[in-house]
């Protein structure tokens, strides 16, 4: 059996623009893509703190060390610019690999700069 676990975050960044006209997508700093061990082009599940928005895109690369947080096309309707998020990534992983997993966690300050990022084994 397999089961669909969270293999990392980037905890309460806030988004710094919002483009609906552009076609989709989110782009993130490559810094947060780096230390998160996410991908270009992967799917990502999007957590609004402020309004409890959930929806799902898939990432862009952003400008390393910019703290870029953009939310594109119809994603762009769902956050404001400055509303805190919560981006996860998920994988599947069989019940042994599961159970000796633990997600990374990057947590960002209120300037969207990396403060500390958590790899627990």
């Amino acid at each position: 059996m397999q089961r669909i676990m969270l293999r990392a975050k980037i905890h309460r960044v806030a988004v710094t623009q919002a483009d609906l006209n552009y076609e989709g997508s989110c782009g993130i700093d490559e810094d947060f893509l780096d230390a998160a061990g996410m991908k270009e082009y992967e799917r990502i599940e999007l957590y609004n703190i402020n309004n409890g928005e959930r929806f799902s895109t898939y990432i862009i690369k952003g400008k390393r060390g910019s703290g870029e947080i953009s939310l594109n096309g119809a994603a762009a309707r769902r956050a404001h610019v400055g509303d805190l998020m919560i981006i996860c990534t998920y994988g599947p992983m069989t019940d042994e690999e599961a159970a000796g997993h633990k997600p990374i966690v990057v947590l960002v300050d209120e300037n969207n700069r990396i403060k500390e990022v958590i790899r627990k084994s």
